[in-house]
């Protein structure tokens, strides 16, 4: 049920996947030795990437890929897991040439490591977010066939009609398929609030569903994620995950 006559801009495809290193930069932050040293321990032919030996100076790797020096495994950065209540006005890429502020900026200097966001969150919305550098983890809770939980509170502009209502329950026909919320529940004492539970990865999968009956999105904000909650976390600040939390996404990933 899309509103007719209206143009929508396509928008411009952005990466928030994990961004490669180039492999003497593996090595240093690895604590092996220098990038130079890297560079010559990589042209004698004593790396190997994935089995394969390297001697190409350039390349790039990511966390997940299996580094070896002279037949020994080179362990990359520590595994670090963040949880952050993130602010509007802050985008999810790794990078962005319209020199917009990027949620990584807010660890940047305290988190020695790379870290990169697990899923997106528009510009706009605010909510947890989680922040990694491990790649295996990334790929699996942020592909669109996941099935993690996902809570967002929701303000509309105007109230939502119990046909809506009832409509948005039963599924909604979308530019990129139908879609049905796991839950959706009223939360304030007049129709414009509520919350909605979901499992889709799909981008801007709340907004748009909304708008295509006629409604605007004000405020979007997840409060849960992954058995993850906001517990103590103000509007901006991060913390890192409890090694019991770490446990719980990882038996996510394997289920």
């Amino acid at each position: 049920m899309t509103r007719k006559g209206q143009n929508r801009k396509a928008s411009p495809k952005v990466s928030n996947a994990p961004e490669k290193v180039r492999l003497n930069r593996f090595i240093a932050n690895a604590g092996v030795c220098s990038r130079r040293e890297a560079d010559k321990l990589i042209s004698e032919g004593r790396i190997k990437v994935n089995g394969k030996l390297v001697k190409e100076l350039g390349v790039r790797v990511d966390q997940g890929d299996k580094i070896l020096l002279d037949g020994k495994p080179i362990q990359g950065e520590k595994k670090v897991y963040i949880l952050m209540n993130k602010p509007k006005d802050y985008i999810t890429t790794l990078k962005d040439t319209h020199q917009r502020k990027i949620v990584t900026d807010l660890v940047r200097n305290q988190v020695k490591e790379r870290v990169y966001p697990v899923g997106r969150l528009d510009r706009m919305t605010t909510g947890l977010l989680l922040l990694t550098n491990d790649g295996d983890l990334t790929k699996s809770l942020a592909h669109p066939s996941s099935r993690v939980a996902k809570i967002y509170a929701v303000l509309l502009d105007q109230p939502l009609t119990r046909d809506h209502e009832v409509q948005i329950l039963n599924g909604t026909k979308l530019e990129d398929g139908e879609f049905k919320p796991d839950k959706l529940a009223q939360t304030g004492e007049d129709r414009n609030e509520w919350g909605i539970e979901i499992h889709s990865g799909k981008n801007r999968i709340i907004r748009r569903l909304f708008e295509s009956y006629g409604y605007k999105v004000k405020k979007l904000d997840r409060v849960f994620f992954a058995g993850l909650t906001k517990k103590n976390l103000s509007r901006g600040q991060w913390r890192y995950l409890t090694e019991k939390e770490i446990i719980q996404l990882k038996y996510l990933k394997s289920h």
